[in-house]
């Protein structure tokens, strides 16, 4: 049963799926790649990603696990649950990528939680091109019912329309 638990991880259906819990400036938008000022992705058969604006955008999935398949048997051997996320920045303007991934139980209350440090691209300094963040929770204790991956950034110069980080290729795994 490894496989990705997101839904609609490239953008191939827009926004479908995600819950926008921030979308500010010009709002989320999906768009092909490279783009402007952008870079080729380095997974072959990968066209789109999302891009944010000059305001706070987040997106977000819930994924509930029961619903997904898995046993409460299953979710309390502690299975590893393995992240990963695919960001990057333009080649003209500096920008923001912020993500967390919250193990959650039966009510929602946070189990563990992995929020790395908020990242700053600057193509002064950076080349911008895509970079992989990913993470492998394990030995997290029983309870695990549900995962919250949650996403997104700005762009750094607050210049309206979409200059801020894109995002693709998300992923959620449950390895049992």
């Amino acid at each position: 049963m490894t496989r990705n638990l997101l839904k609609n991880p490239y953008g191939e259906e827009q926004l479908e799926f995600w819950d926008l819990t921030e979308n500010g400036g010009s709002q989320w938008k999906v768009e092909d790649m490279p783009g402007d000022c952008g870079h080729d992705f380095c997974i072959d058969g990968v066209s789109k990603y999302f891009v944010t604006s000059f305001e706070l955008c987040l997106k977000r999935q819930v994924i509930n696990l029961i619903e997904e398949g898995y046993t409460p048997e299953q979710l309390d051997a502690q299975p590893v649950v393995a992240v990963e996320d695919w960001y990057c920045g333009r080649t003209d303007c500096g920008c923001t990528y912020q993500m967390a991934v919250c193990l959650l139980d039966e009510n929602h209350e946070v189990i563990q939680e992995f929020k790395p440090e908020q990242v700053t691209l600057d193509p002064d300094t950076d080349d911008c091109s895509w970079k992989q963040v990913s993470h492998k929770f394990s030995e997290y204790g029983s309870g695990l019912r549900y995962i919250s991956f949650e996403h997104g950034g700005q762009d750094s110069k607050f210049w309206d329309g979409w200059f801020g980080v894109r995002v693709t290729g998300s992923s959620v795994t449950v390895d049992v």
